[in-house]
């Protein structure tokens, strides 16, 4: 059954950021706007989509679509990540107002599937429930060419009477994630380990050899009891998965930028095949720019890192701190001197000096303006 939730809630809050013009804001309005590419049919992480929900274990699962802006009392408090949790800070999670966010991790879907009438009228008659949820998430990160705070995420589960003849066991959770791995990369070696997550016990990450490199490719484990309990759920137990779609089509396709997962260059486009090898377009050289300034100690890297993607946009390959230090006699007991190296690359052509420069120069002026940092030479 497909199902997707409407939020009255997500299109109010939409309505209010239309005429807001600062720059989280602003930020926020691009990132709602940006294609969902786990349903955009040329794209690889739509393939991934597609694989997944075709192998045996997931069949006649249930596909549900829910909103993107979520309150924090559902998206946190339900899923034992209470006040003070790290995730919860502003400088990881976008923040539409005080109480709502774009969602960070897409087993939110798990509070939305469980209050959907249908799923409601399942669980009075004791069913079996699986379910698969996709599409964007968003979280505050670093910049480099693995990581994007636009990304995807894939997640699944499946839970039943804790009476029902038929008990769901660990066992049952990775034979649906070997089916899963196998559907993307084909017959290569995974591996399973012990992990720890906020919603599942036991827990395992699972990895593939690809390449001859280990990778990670998701987290998994059985669906905690005191979750359940806080969605309104007693009497059932299962097993429920994760995975970021970018890692997986990075992995099988050997990309070596995730920028180029957005690209509309034909020359890179054509390319984006599950285990297809990418051949790279050129090898356009970076142009590297260094900025200094002293700030506040209570100076956010994310948040910085947000500052330099709105004024930079796709021209920002990687942002690395290079030195930081205090010196109290110099700079003031709240202050701190951070250096970090932009290095600006386009995926398509090669990048003037004349092109950078001006960007370079507004991000200057950005970081003395939004942070009150003092420039150094």
């Amino acid at each position: 059954m497909k199902i997707v939730i409407e939020s009255e809630k997500e299109k109010k809050l939409v309505k209010e950021l239309e005429p807001k013009t600062d720059a989280e804001n602003m930020r926020i309005k691009r990132f709602l706007e940006m294609p969902d590419l786990s349903r955009t049919e040329s794209s690889p992480l739509y393939e991934i989509v597609q694989r997944a929900k075709e192998v045996p274990s997931l069949q006649g699962f249930d596909d549900i679509k829910i909103p993107e802006i979520v309150p924090t009392n559902v998206l946190f408090d339900l899923f034992n990540m209470p006040e003070g949790h790290p995730a919860r800070s502003k400088s990881d999670t976008y923040y539409v107002d005080e109480t709502n966010v774009l969602r960070t991790h897409d087993t939110v879907f798990w509070y939305y599937y469980l209050n959907h009438p249908e799923i409601k009228k399942r669980i009075e008659n004791k069913e079996t429930l699986g379910a698969v949820c996709y599409g964007k998430v968003y979280r505050k990160d670093e910049i480099d060419k693995s990581h994007m705070n636009v990304f995807h995420q894939f997640g699944g589960w499946l839970i039943t009477p804790d009476d029902s003849e038929k008990q769901i066991t660990p066992d049952d959770l990775k034979k649906a994630l070997t089916e899963v791995a196998t559907s993307i990369f084909g017959d290569v070696e995974f591996r399973f380990y012990d992990h720890n997550f906020p919603y599942t016990d036991p827990s395992f990450e699972m990895e593939a050899k690809i390449n001859g490199e280990w990778i990670e490719m998701l987290g998994s484990g059985m669906v905690r009891k005191s979750v359940l309990k806080n969605l309104g759920l007693e009497g059932y137990h299962g097993w429920a998965f994760g995975f970021g779609l970018e890692r997986l089509a990075i992995a099988s396709m050997n990309l070596p930028d995730i920028r180029l997962l957005w690209s509309k260059d034909p020359r890179v486009s054509k390319q984006l095949k599950l285990g297809q090898k990418f051949e790279e377009v050129s090898k356009y050289p970076p142009v590297i720019r260094d900025i200094s300034f002293v700030v506040s100690k209570s100076f956010a890297p994310n948040d910085y890192f947000d500052l330099i993607r709105d004024i930079g946009g796709d021209l920002i390959e990687e942002v690395e701190l290079t030195d930081s230090y205090e010196n109290d006699e110099k700079f003031g007991a709240d202050k701190k001197s951070f250096t970090y190296r932009i290095y600006y690359r386009s995926i398509d052509k090669t990048l003037a000096s004349e092109e950078v420069d001006p960007i370079h120069k507004e991000i200057e002026k950005q970081t003395k303006g939004q942070l009150s940092a003092t420039l150094r030479e």
